[in-house]
């Protein structure tokens, strides 16, 4: 019976969750990027084999690279793309070379994933991330003071959002700013307001359509490559799945999957399928998703989400939420048996839990609550097993 292969994402080095902490959870191996290089420079040999040494000594294997990320110049055809274009081809190259295969990469523009609340307080205490719509629109409009931003809402939710923010001291409104300016994973910084005002006029007069154009362009320079190579390109959807800060998002929907895929057929143009970001939207059928397109999976992030109508969610545990996780994971040991594969998976987004509250890591991934949600995804999966 073929199972989903246990990994854990890996901040590096410099992680508070050591590698020690992840192989004790039951993982084979980890999930890491090289995040001191700057996005549309070269992974170089020496770099990569570095961290590969550094994880096998601890017993672990490098099973996915997350993410090697997509410069902006290369969202936007801008400025120096080609040669990062070019830059890139080059790291997947080396880490062919390497023996590492399975490469994770988002095309979101500017931000990577948006939250107006990394310590939200569940009833029991535990603390999960929450994106709360009215008040992304109060920093919208109010905190970031984005152009034009109030046109992109109803007369009715810019009221709502003034409201909101009126009830908030100058604490609440810091805390708020900062929530949405979280710097990207792997990071410890945030960004600023003139550094995210700067990016997003960059953007002008991309849209959507033009934005998928530049992923096609760069997926058909780059896949060749990918397949010559014996790896497979992971695509991770947008988190969230719906348009922020006046940018286009390209990854949200069926729809958007079916283009992308259907542009670049070859099988080495993959996804990462989130369950997180694709759940947080009704229409979006996760189950039908991995029928249809289950020969183009190649990485998965299994967490759940709790979203209400007026377009608000937070991080649930595991095996509860909109996501249906049973009838999820049993969809994808159907494919693994029907395919004769094992695909890399982790627990993604934990809540904070018991002394894990009093650490400093990055929103999501403190180690207690990613340990208990991968122990009930594996009591899951061999429990379906079983059955199957």
């Amino acid at each position: 019976m073929r199972l989903m292969e246990k990994t854990m994402r890996w901040f590096g080095p410099q992680d508070p969750v050591s590698l020690d902490y992840i192989r004790q959870a039951g993982c084979t191996g980890v999930v890491t990027a090289l995040h001191q290089i700057a996005p549309g420079e070269i992974w170089t040999i020496t770099e990569i084999d570095t961290r590969k040494e550094l994880i096998h000594a601890a017993g672990l294997s490098w099973t996915v690279v997350e993410s090697l990320p997509v410069s902006e110049d290369i969202k936007r055809q801008s400025g120096n793309y080609l040669q990062h274009i070019e830059n890139y081809k080059e790291s997947l190259r080396n880490l062919a070379a390497c023996g590492i295969k399975v490469i994770t990469y988002n095309f979101m523009p500017v931000l990577d994933w948006v939250r107006t609340d990394i310590s939200w307080r569940l009833p029991d205490g535990a603390i999960a991330l929450r994106f709360e719509k009215l008040a992304f629109i109060a920093y919208d409009i109010f905190l970031l003071q984005r152009p034009m931003a109030d046109k992109d809402y109803t007369r009715e939710e810019v009221k709502a959002a003034m409201d909101l923010l009126d009830g908030l001291d100058e604490q609440q409104r810091n805390r708020l700013f900062d929530n949405c300016m979280l710097g990207l994973p792997g990071t410890s910084g945030r960004f600023t307001r003139t550094a995210v005002l700067d990016a997003l006029d960059t953007y002008k007069g991309i849209d959507a359509d033009r934005l998928r154009e530049h992923l096609i362009y760069f997926l058909k320079a780059i896949i060749p490559v990918a397949t010559a190579g014996g790896l497979v390109m992971a695509i991770h959807p947008d988190d969230p799945p719906f348009p922020v800060l006046g940018l286009p998002r390209i990854m949200s929907t069926e729809s958007d999957i079916v283009r992308v895929l259907a542009a670049v057929p070859a099988l080495a143009n993959g996804l990462c399928f989130c369950t997180g970001s694709l759940g947080v939207r009704p229409d979006n059928d996760l189950t039908g998703m991995i029928t249809r397109y289950g020969d183009r999976i190649h990485f998965i992030h299994l967490r759940n989400t709790q979203s209400d109508s007026g377009g608000n969610f937070h991080e649930s545990w595991h095996l509860e939420g909109n996501t249906d996780m049973a009838a999820v994971v049993r969809s994808l040991l159907q494919l693994m048996q029907h395919e004769d594969r094992s695909i890399p998976m982790r627990p993604d987004h934990g809540h904070q839990l018991l002394d894990d509250q009093a650490k400093t890591t990055y929103p999501g991934y403190s180690a207690i609550g990613r340990l208990k949600g991968l122990a009930e995804l594996r009591g899951l999966e061999l429990g379906i097993s079983k059955s199957i």
